[in-house]
């Protein structure tokens, strides 16, 4: 939902950010790094119980995860490299911040209210590899009710209300489940249709052929075949494929002429010595 409707705004928002990050000598890297080292205090503190703490770290967490692109784009560094390493540092703060609250659930509460951070992070983690893998077939697997912004969002209400913590953590898991629901729609929706129909998303084909190169290269192989008469009876080359192209088929029609010559030459010195010397036309007396 916040991709929908709030990233254009927010990324105007922090683009003179951006350019100002650009006079420090950080790159955006630096800051995907600050963000990930930052979620380790944070899901300690909250581990431990310092939930406001926890909550401090949190925010402080995810503002250089705000701003890593906005810096990326004012330098003109923006990479696929960039793209997969916020990708993963996201995943592995989502896992550390749900993993201190299971903690902090199973050292305060009884009963089974420990497990719905790790409810939450799976389901989460579904909504990732659907949108990953999407795009890697080229249609889009964006939007939905509980994206990464939306759980940020929910988890900060939690931490600084108590009180409501686990009744905020079973409609994350709601709506994150929807959210996985949604996205699988939409994907299958997507992948109904003709090809011609389909969007595809951003996905990099650099390692790719485009169509029209591969059509270039389909036709200049069949020119060359034409000039070089490939495949034609009449052609020296073409007449020894023509009996077939299997290697063990060649190998066994050279053996069978061989064979044959053989069989040729014995019946010739066969016939010489069995013929008397004064009978031979072509001989001479002594």
């Amino acid at each position: 939902m916040f991709d929908g409707r709030f990233r254009t705004s927010v990324e105007k928002g922090v683009r003179p950010v951006g350019h100002a990050l650009t006079r420090t000598g950080l790159s955006a890297d630096h800051l995907t790094a600050l963000g990930l080292v930052l979620a380790v205090p944070a899901a300690l503190a909250i581990a431990s119980g310092r939930l406001v703490v926890g909550l401090l770290l949190l925010i402080a967490s995810a503002v250089p995860d705000l701003l890593d692109g906005a810096l990326a784009k004012a330098k003109g560094t923006a990479s696929l490299r960039g793209a997969f390493f916020d990708s993963v540092a996201d995943r592995v703060t989502d896992a550390l911040i749900l993993g201190g609250i299971g903690w902090y659930l199973q050292s305060t509460r009884h009963g089974h209210a420990a497990m719905l951070p790790f409810a939450i992070l799976a389901t989460s983690m579904l909504i990732s590899y659907q949108r990953a893998k999407a795009e890697s077939l080229g249609w889009s697997a964006k939007g939905g009710l509980m994206e990464r912004a939306e759980r940020i969002i929910l988890l900060c209400v939690g931490l600084a209300f108590s009180v409501v913590l686990v009744p905020v953590l079973w409609a994350m898991l709601s709506l994150t489940a929807l959210t996985a629901i949604q996205r699988f729609i939409r994907v299958w929706r997507q992948a109904s249709r003709p090809t011609a129909d389909v969007p595809t998303a951003n996905v990099p084909t650099a390692s790719v052929p485009a169509a029209p190169e591969r059509v270039a290269m389909a036709e200049r192989w069949r020119a060359w075949r034409a000039a070089n008469a490939w495949g034609s009876q009449t052609s020296t080359r073409g007449h020894r494929y023509a009996r077939g192209t299997r290697r063990g088929e060649r190998w066994r029609d050279r053996r069978r002429a061989r064979l044959e010559r053989l069989e040729r030459e014995e019946s010739a010195d066969v016939d010489a010595i069995s013929t008397p010397w004064r009978w031979r036309s072509d001989s001479r007396r002594p």
